[in-house]
């Protein structure tokens, strides 16, 4: 992470750790998504970035979507995963004018880009460590256009789609949240600039509660290997082609597509308790007893108290009595996500 950029949101009162940044306590940062507009520092995310005449062939023969055919103003979820079909990792992946950038979480960046490298071979192309020269900063609430416009940045029409003006680029994911990428260098007068159009500065929990209204996922450490890419409704959201030729993993992700084996799939879910699930903890049920239904994805405090969550589980458990963490842990209630599953 670039340290001019850590320095600046020290000075601003943030505080950085393992779990990413915070500017107040958790429940207050949620809240203020909750009434209004917020800008984040996207400190949990990393970036690789792959360059060269070959980047496109060789990332489209690594992960689950078409790059071949990914246009420039285009931006698009995928996947890479290991030879069984199971995720070592969601990306977030644009086009540069001679580049491709892939954003990960960031506890799994240095290890990705290690693993992917070992692909290279005698490919033309280059794979590097983005974060010390480019900043992500997300901006989320039903008032992000007015806040980016206000902040003289060009915002995207539609979903999944990029706009560039300067050396800021505007990456909208849906209606409400939309990253910014730009250099390090200019991350300070951007945030800057956003804060004084009227958004409020917060932390990484309210970007992933953002992200759970959502319905994206994000693979951690905690949850590799887990999920087939359906389980996280992978193929929903976009982050799966099916027409496209071989990558690692590709005949399981098939498999369960045309065979009709899927048994999980990605609910959106609330609990209460003052204790926190992490990422990774398990789901219980009657109908499994002591062995585990599914997982939680992703966990951030919710504004009226308790939490919600991504959570995989059995899809026969899903409108059932499900709790989290052991057999008699916190009843999962079941909520709206912004799309229809299959």
């Amino acid at each position: 992470m670039n340290t001019t950029w850590t320095e600046y949101l020290t000075e601003q009162g943030a505080t950085l750790d393992g779990a990413g940044i915070h500017f107040d306590a958790p429940d207050a940062e949620v809240r203020s998504l909750a009434s209004g507009t917020v800008v984040v520092p996207l400190v949990h995310l990393g970036l690789i970035r792959s360059r060269g005449e070959d980047s496109a062939p060789f990332l489209h023969n690594l992960l689950s979507n078409d790059v071949k055919n990914l246009a420039q103003d285009v931006a698009q979820w995928t996947s890479f995963n290991s030879p069984k079909g199971r995720m070592l990792a969601s990306i977030l992946l644009w086009r540069e004018s001679d580049a491709h950038v892939l954003a990960v979480s960031a506890g799994i960046q240095p290890a990705l880009l290690k693993k992917l490298s070992m692909y290279v071979l005698r490919s033309k192309l280059k794979l590097t460590d983005a974060d010390a020269d480019t900043v992500l900063i997300g901006v989320s609430g039903t008032g992000a256009d007015r806040v980016l416009s206000a902040a003289g940045l060009a915002l995207p029409a539609t979903a999944m789609t990029q706009t560039v003006a300067g050396d800021a680029r505007c990456i909208r994911l849906d209606d409400n949240n939309t990253i910014v990428a730009l250099p390090a260098a200019d991350a300070p007068r951007v945030f800057g600039a956003l804060l004084a159009a009227g958004a409020v500065k917060a932390g990484t929990v309210a970007w992933e509660l953002a992200m759970i209204r959502a319905g994206v996922p994000l693979i951690t450490s905690a949850t590799q290997e887990e999920f087939v890419a359906q389980m996280i409704n992978y193929e929903v959201i976009g982050g799966v082609n099916f027409q496209k030729g071989c990558y690692p993993g590709q005949e399981i992700v098939a498999r369960t597509q045309y065979l009709g084996k899927l048994k999980k799939r990605m609910y959106r879910v609330h609990f209460t308790g003052d204790a926190l699930h992490a990422p990774g903890a398990d789901l219980y049920t009657a109908e499994f007893g002591e062995q585990s239904a599914g997982k939680l994805v992703t966990v951030a405090p919710a504004p009226d108290g308790g939490f919600e969550a991504l959570a995989v589980m059995q899809m026969s458990s899903a409108d059932g009595d499900v709790h989290v963490g052991s057999p008699t842990g916190p009843r999962l209630s079941f909520l709206d996500l912004p799309y229809a599953l299959p």
